[in-house]
């Protein structure tokens, strides 16, 4: 279990850190999208929005690589793959598969580091 714990971690990883490597510097300009999912990408892109995206893809992909502060790196992912898979499913299906295999991977690996977010579900949290 541990094995397939470190490879999801390295995996996940990788692919964030060179996502949002990507979102920041541009090396990879693919086309935009046909219709209104290259209207979204444009305003997201005119705006700088995808800086702020790819910054913080990019410290949570280093964080997975790292192997340190991994449950704040999943919990910064979360609301990313969530945006991925919905703009996926209502607006561009096509990369559909790859962001439900990375959502996947996400819930397996907050599965295994269950323990660090036992606190969140605490009904009564204790104040300092």
């Amino acid at each position: 279990m541990n094995k397939a714990i470190l490879v999801a971690r390295i995996l996940l990883g990788a692919l964030f850190a060179f996502s949002g490597l990507n979102s920041i510097l541009h090396f990879i300009s693919p086309a935009p999208p046909p219709g209104d999912a290259g209207i979204y990408m444009g305003i997201l892109l005119n705006h700088h929005i995808f800086n702020f995206i790819g910054l913080l893809m990019l410290v949570a992909g280093i964080l997975l690589l790292v192997g340190r502060f991994v449950p704040l790196a999943l919990v910064l992912l979360g609301p990313i793959l969530v945006n991925i898979l919905l703009f996926h499913i209502f607006i561009e299906p096509r990369g559909l598969v790859a962001g439900c295999i990375a959502a996947a991977v996400e819930v397996f690996l907050i599965f295994a580091y269950r323990k660090s977010f036992r606190g969140l579900f605490d009904a009564a949290p204790e104040l300092v």
